[in-house]
């Protein structure tokens, strides 16, 4: 399992919010850029980018930004935050993004992102499917950066996939991005158990260390990790073991 740390960019600035609330944001640098190089400089060869704003209204507002980080070349860089245009998707990637992060649509428009795997292949998209808990344990999809619920469950949506070749998904439990609350072991274990071929990217939670190892153990392919980070919660030393190339 690799870590990949996360710059959630909003208004221009790197942001994190509290489990996807845009009223409860903590801003952490007027430069998302010079965050990305921080972290070039402790070893890391992925990157995970949200436009929030763009995640929230659909026109990509942090294109700059975006741009100036991809165009450095040294980074694999999986962007997402606002993808629901076939030519938007395909800018991006012609731009040096590594893989196109597809949120709502992937819940809202399967067949449209279907076809986009036929197109690009399934290494250059990654569905991105966040997730809250409902009272029966039941993971409920929410969509349009997290403002928008849906009865749809996880499960249920990644089926609508099968045999388009995905290869890639990203979910979060929204109750733990952000919050330090640790991430929902369970969830993922169940994922890796439903879909072994899958590789699953895990998010929301990550405190410390330790929760990486945890995450390791339960099949993960990569761990996303934002406020963790930024917070200096894990010492650069203690990476090492998560900082091989997927």
């Amino acid at each position: 399992m690799i870590v990949i740390p996360a710059i959630d960019i909003k208004d221009g600035n790197c942001v994190r919010l509290l489990r996807g609330d845009f009223n409860q944001q903590t801003e952490y640098s007027s430069n998302p850029a010079a965050v990305a190089d921080d972290y070039r400089q402790m070893g890391f060869s992925h990157l995970h980018l949200v436009d929030l704003d763009g995640a929230k209204s659909g026109a990509q507002a942090n294109r700059t930004i975006v741009s100036t980080i991809a165009a450095e070349g040294d980074f694999e860089i999986q962007l997402g935050g606002g993808i629901r245009e076939l030519s938007t998707l395909r800018n991006w990637l012609d731009t040096g993004v590594r893989r196109c992060v597809v949120g709502s649509m992937a819940v809202t428009d399967s067949d449209t992102v279907v076809a986009w795997l036929n197109e690009f292949g399934g290494d250059s998209i990654v569905l991105a499917l966040d997730v809250r808990i409902d009272k029966n344990g039941v993971p409920r999809l929410a969509t349009h950066g997290w403002t928008q619920s849906s009865e749809l469950s996880l499960w249920d949506c990644i089926s609508r996939y099968a045999g388009s070749g995905i290869r890639h998904i990203l979910c979060t439990d929204i109750s733990r991005d952000g919050a330090m609350a640790g991430p929902n072991l369970a969830l993922y274990e169940d994922f890796v158990r439903r879909f072994p071929d899958i590789l699953l990217q895990a998010s929301g939670g990550v405190r410390d260390i330790r929760d990486l190892h945890a995450l390791r153990h339960t099949g993960a392919a990569a761990a996303i990790t934002g406020r963790a980070l930024l917070d200096d919660r894990i010492a650069v030393e203690e990476l090492s073991p998560f900082l091989q190339n997927a």
